[in-house]
């Protein structure tokens, strides 16, 4: 089911308080550690959030003030080769749960909602795939779809997929100096790639999109070239499995992911509702479905 939203965005200033990320680093059962960071209150209901491709934990910090307005917990890991996560040699997007379930034990948390961002969308429905028991509902805003589900992927995923598909190491080096520019640029460089108007997002927004940029490559450039590879190809995640409810959130203006993609989605997830939100852009739609995201998800 679809409906059409067409509220604007909350006023800059309900998002204006600095946000105050606690870090840490959870081990799997082989080893592997997973960097995170958790925004608002630490005995909120908790909420893991799924960075984009590019992203990191720090893009969390977009979500602090809605977590304390609705007494969420919000936990950010670095997905492998993401921030101060280390690349994991062959992981897929079956994978996911692999990277959130050390997480939820370090924390002690049993079940928890998944929110999900741009190309974090895949893994957080790997995880709810795979780790069904311990989540209680997915919430996808301006969410990645299969590249079977859209004919009209945007030239430039295109592009990056073929070159993580064909060329990684070129891919790598291309985003090592992206990196370089951004890190000396005004944050509507890194804000453009997400944004119709740089121009009109917040300024406490772009900056924090522009450290997410620059903390997803801190490390590592291996989590973006291993996610863009995946992007153009199959998930391999049985959609039937995910059997919690599902929220799409989707701006009619996104050119990252056109909306027709996440219509196809919600068709093909059983438990699947569509929010469309009239005029918002890729960033916007994450701006605006915030805070009604979190309130959902507890």
């Amino acid at each position: 089911m679809a409906t059409t939203d067409s509220a604007r965005p909350d006023p800059p200033s309900e998002r204006r308080a600095p946000a105050r990320e606690m870090s840490s680093v959870a081990r799997s059962a082989d080893g592997h550690r997973i960097a995170y960071a958790t925004y608002g209150p630490p005995d909120g209901d908790p909420v893991v959030f799924f960075h984009g491709t590019p992203g990191s934990r720090r893009l969390g910090a977009l979500l602090e003030p809605a977590a304390r307005a609705n007494d969420v917990r919000v936990i950010a890991p670095d997905r492998p080769g993401y921030g101060r996560s280390p690349p994991q040699s062959g992981r897929t997007v079956g994978d996911a749960a692999a990277s959130v379930r050390p997480v939820l034990n370090d924390l002690g948390v049993e079940r928890a909602a998944l929110v999900a961002f741009s190309g974090g969308a895949p893994y957080a429905l790997g995880t709810a795939a795979s780790l069904g028991d311990r989540v209680t509902g997915v919430d996808l805003v301006a969410g990645a779809t299969p590249p079977s589900f859209g004919d009209d992927t945007p030239a430039v995923q295109r592009l990056l997929s073929g070159l993580a598909a064909a060329t990684p190491s070129v891919l790598g080096a291309l985003l090592r100096g992206q990196a370089w520019v951004a890190s000396r640029a005004d944050p509507s460089f890194v804000v453009a790639q997400y944004a119709e108007d740089a121009d009109a997002v917040p300024e406490d927004a772009a900056t924090v999109v522009k450290e997410d940029f620059l903390a997803a490559f801190e490390r590592h450039r291996n989590g973006a070239v291993t996610e863009f590879r995946d992007a153009g190809n199959d998930w391999g995640i049985d959609l039937d499995a995910v059997d919690v409810p599902v929220r799409l959130w989707h701006g009619t203006d996104d050119a990252n992911v056109p909306v027709a993609g996440a219509e196809r989605l919600a068709e093909a997830l059983p438990t699947a509702e569509l929010r469309v939100l009239d005029g918002a852009d890729h960033l916007g739609t994450l701006l605006r479905a915030a805070p009604e995201a979190l309130s959902r998800s507890r």
